[in-house]
């Protein structure tokens, strides 16, 4: 039998849910995600129904920046890679159509802009401190 496509408030939560139970046992990135939310997963979840609601049903239900939060992470473009095989291979034993097509898309493209957006702070620090400790 085939999967549906994500469709309803209900299926992005059955999503999150279980992308984020995914992460929380990877043992590359779960101890990330566990250190920096600790007791605070059912905020972070909420907020994330929210932020894949208004990216995939156009609802506005998410507002803020995403960027910032992950800025200081300790992850690189290993993190990353690791971040997207777990969403796809979750969503896709789930879903399967144009909505979970373009949810895939756009977290690929998320987690590219946050990996290089965070290389580039990193380097531009170390340049600040290579050139202050010159001085």
């Amino acid at each position: 039998m085939a999967n549906r496509d994500i469709s309803t408030i209900e299926d992005i939560q059955q999503m999150v849910n279980s992308f984020y139970a995914n992460i929380r046992k990877d043992n590359l990135i779960g101890p990330i995600f566990n250190d920096k939310l600790q007791d605070r997963w059912e905020p972070h979840l909420q907020k994330m129904y929210n932020f894949w609601q208004t990216i995939l049903f156009d609802v506005r239900a998410y507002s803020g920046t995403p960027f910032p939060p992950h800025k200081q992470l300790p992850v690189d473009k290993t993190h990353f890679d690791r971040w997207i095989s777990i969403f796809n291979t979750t969503i896709d034993s789930q879903f399967e159509g144009p909505v979970t097509e373009e949810a895939k898309m756009r977290a690929t493209n998320m987690a590219f802009m946050f990996s290089h957006k965070i290389e580039y702070f990193r380097n531009a620090e170390n340049e600040l401190r290579n050139q202050s400790n010159k001085s």
